[in-house]
């Protein structure tokens, strides 16, 4: 399956994937993407069911939205990667290094987890989103999303971008979360790895990223102070240059 995506940058630079978290478009990176583009490829991907990218009959798994990623990556012509994913992106990016070691030239895993909680939520959203739609989802997943500090208009158009998700892509992405575990795997990932956590995440508490980052042989960990599940797009002062730094000397 290809993937709607954007595709910015030189393209004889290195290349860095950002992957989306559930209920999102390549919007919601626009703040990495603005800076990273000066000096990398970024390719911004649309997840199965979500934004322009293409809507299956469900349910799916984790591991078939990572091969989407990397049949996309081999129609551009692209091999090897810096992969970064927020929440079910980051959850992609952990299958894509399971799966083609050799395509990943680092990770950075964002307010993510090797095992999701509360599954029986994520069940009940699915149940929700195919019955009635998103948009009466939308509410709650932005309070997961942002620390009540944040500007309602940030707020609206989250919301707004939540709430036009595709109802069998949201569902089918939902069953995809509650059927991941990558506990036992972790080990097994020898990329250069970034763990970033939101101090106030509801969704995945530092504590599942502390878990991801000892997992993983010389992972480095940071919590993100101020910020909620969307630590990227909260506090892009302190996560672009996060990944800028991972960036550096691991593209080659």
């Amino acid at each position: 399956m290809r993937l709607h995506l954007t595709d910015e940058g030189p393209r004889d630079a290195p290349v860095l994937v950002l992957l989306c978290s559930l209920g999102s478009t390549v919007d919601m990176w626009a703040p990495q993407r603005r800076e990273l583009a000066d000096t990398y490829r970024v390719l911004t991907l649309d997840t199965r069911g979500h934004g322009a990218s293409p809507v299956p009959d469900g349910p799916y798994t984790v591991e078939e939205l990572a091969d989407d990623v990397l049949e996309t990556l081999d129609g551009l012509g692209v091999g090897r990667a810096v992969f970064a994913g927020v929440s079910l992106g980051g959850a992609m990016s952990q299958a894509i290094a399971f799966r083609a070691p050799e395509r990943v030239a680092a990770l950075g895993l964002l307010c993510t987890s090797a095992r999701f909680a509360n599954l029986d939520t994520f069940a009940e959203r699915a149940r929700v989103a195919r019955a009635e739609g998103v948009a009466g989802l939308a509410d709650g997943v932005v309070a997961r999303w942002f620390t009540d500090d944040v500007a309602p208009e940030v707020r609206d158009r989250m919301r707004d971008m939540i709430a036009a998700t595709p109802a069998e892509g949201y569902a089918s992405c939902c069953e995809a979360i509650v059927a991941w575990d990558s506990r036992d795997r972790l080990a097994s990932i020898a990329a250069p790895t970034l763990v970033i956590s939101g101090a106030e995440d509801p969704a995945t508490p530092p504590d599942h990223g502390r878990a991801i980052a000892d997992g993983i042989p010389g992972a480095r960990f940071e919590i993100v102070d101020d910020a909620a599940h969307l630590a990227s797009y909260q506090r892009p002062e302190v996560v672009t240059p996060l990944l800028a730094e991972l960036l550096k000397g691991t593209t080659a």
